[in-house]
């Protein structure tokens, strides 16, 4: 989004004219780094507004933060809009949205101090004011740059600011766009949606491709369209190189949900799902590299099996040794009823007759507070975590290949140290555990092994 500007000639507008430029609606998430700045930074924790304001101490520093939300906001829009006129009027909106939130967190905090109202229990609407502020300041201000450009752009605000109705995600999308005509507007609409189901506390940062998908459920789109700064591609390029990686091209929804679950999301399972359901297609693109179809995500199986991507995910090892849990149920109950306890997302498992292996993305202090609670249930057991890495081979079908006797062969060629190995009846992943320092030499061997070089690499004029 900090780059809206350099789109508005290309993705936006590009040689479209008259009718070619509708028919789209363009869905947008905040500017960079003004979401880090509203709640925590997503990489460091770095408390933003968000988290300041849950455990201010009566110093107010959240006041501090907000104000420098407000600051880089200006700095955003002033670098996209060059006329005088917008940027006031983006100046206004800013002060009307901060001025607004700064107000209403004044008077929750005078609220709960009468005792019989507790803050814990408004946190995450507070949450949810916040992150719309972002999405809404980038939407207008998209809007503002596109009517200068000539095109008529429509903001459509989904935040839910100063609205005192109560409403479903759906019914916030069809009251929204109720009188919108795709055929002479162009919607700018923000990624977050104010509604009764509450998206962050589903979704947390995820929330914008669930608005995203929901919207093109609801209109019939013919496809739905996720831009990225990158194609879909094989592997990382850092790491395997331009030269080397391949972009995909096609795959299906079976990839896309192997790769949420690495971290890799290419959308957001539970959106995916909507897009399914409705049979919507999705696409993937290179927002810089316009001409480009990008990567299509349908139902359609694969003509051939083929590797299709590699990618690698930092977890941590949890491991319950017991020798008497042989025979006996019940122990992979408790680990799990821990797990959900301490809200810890599991990438994958393994088990035998007296040992369950889960390996999860938590830090290792939560991961720690679950060792604690499998300990004291139970007290003979040896419970114990390390740090790994999970390299997947990923592909819509695996069926034929030898991937998984071929992977094993060239990571001890290339001198790693696999400590597990698995693959599923279902043919679409292959899961290598190893040393979280062999995580990039490992996606490297992997990919050289199981895909080599490309045959059409479309990445490197984009790159």
């Amino acid at each position: 989004m900090s780059r809206i500007n350099e789109l508005r000639d290309t993705l936006i507008i590009g040689d479209r004219t008259a009718e070619e430029l509708f028919h789209r609606i363009f869905v947008v998430s905040a500017f960079g780094g003004i979401t880090n700045l509203l709640l925590e930074h997503k990489k460091t924790g770095d408390p933003g507004v968000y988290a300041l304001f849950a455990n201010d101490d009566n110093d107010h520093s959240w006041l501090d933060a907000l104000t420098r939300v407000g600051a880089a906001m200006a700095e955003r829009h002033n670098a996209v809009l060059h006329n005088s006129a917008d940027r006031t009027l983006a100046e206004n909106f800013v002060r009307d949205r901060i001025e607004g939130a700064r107000n209403c967190l004044f008077d929750l905090r005078r609220l709960c101090s009468y005792g019989h109202f507790r803050l814990s229990n408004q946190m995450m609407i507070v949450r949810e004011l916040l992150s719309g502020l972002g999405e809404a300041h980038s939407a207008y201000v998209t809007t503002l740059m596109l009517k200068r450009a000539g095109v008529n752009a429509r903001f459509i605000d989904l935040s839910g600011w100063r609205d005192e109705t109560e409403c479903s995600l759906q019914e916030r999308i069809a009251g929204a766009f109720k009188d919108v005509d795709l055929t002479s507007e162009l919607p700018i609409v923000t990624g977050y949606a104010q509604c009764r189901e509450g998206l962050m506390r589903e979704y947390d940062r995820g929330y914008s491709e669930v608005t995203f998908s929901n919207i093109a459920a609801y209109t019939g789109a013919e496809e739905a369209i996720i831009h990225k700064e990158f194609h879909l591609s094989s592997a990382d390029p850092a790491l395997v190189g331009i030269d080397s990686v391949r972009k995909l091209g096609h795959t299906n929804y079976d990839v896309a949900d192997q790769l949420s679950n690495m971290g890799m999301e290419a959308i957001h399972p539970n959106a995916a799902k909507t897009l399914r359901q409705s049979q919507v297609a999705l696409r993937v693109t290179n927002a810089f590299d316009p001409s480009d179809p990008g990567t299509l995500i349908d139902e359609q199986p694969a003509d051939s099996s083929a590797v299709e991507i590699i990618t690698g995910l930092n977890v941590v090892a949890l491991e319950l040794f017991e020798p008497d849990m042989v025979g006996v149920k019940g122990y992979d109950a408790e680990v799990l009823a821990s797990l959900k306890r301490h809200k810890v997302r599991i990438a994958s498992k393994t088990s035998n007759a007296n040992a369950i292996t889960h390996y999860v993305e938590a830090p290792l202090k939560t991961v720690r507070r679950v060792v604690s609670d499998l300990e004291a249930i139970f007290p003979s057991a040896q419970v114990s975590i390390r740090n790994v890495s999970i390299v997947s081979v990923i592909g819509r079908d695996l069926t034929g290949l030898n991937a998984f006797s071929k992977g094993l062969v060239a990571l001890e060629k290339a001198g790693i140290d696999v400590l597990a190995a698995q693959q599923s009846p279902r043919n679409v992943d292959i899961q290598f555990v190893v040393p979280q320092d062999a995580a990039d030499s490992t996606v490297v061997s992997l990919h050289k092994a199981l895909i080599g070089g490309a045959k059409a690499n479309h990445l490197k004029k984009a790159a």
